[in-house]
């Protein structure tokens, strides 16, 4: 069975360039990905604090949240969003 891994963004520079980087580099035989960028899907961002999101870019993989490197803090996504 393939575990989901979410990847949350801001559509940032940093966000876009780990999304390149890291979101395709998950085995797609094991990982069904999942891309969402929160300039095009606001309505997302209570989803991932939820889940555990602080900061953006970041992973959620089987329910754990994974902070890749630091593009916004999640209030600062609210602002903007």
């Amino acid at each position: 069975m393939k575990t989901g891994a979410t990847f949350y963004h801001a559509g940032c520079a940093v966000c876009m360039s780990a999304e390149q980087a890291l979101a395709g580099s998950l085995d797609p035989a094991r990982y069904d990905v999942e891309i969402v960028n929160f300039a095009t899907a606001p309505q997302r961002i209570a989803e991932a604090e939820k889940l555990g999101v602080k900061s953006v870019p970041a992973f959620v993989i089987d329910g754990t949240a994974f902070h890749i490197n630091f593009g916004a803090s999640m209030a600062d996504v609210k602002g903007a969003a």
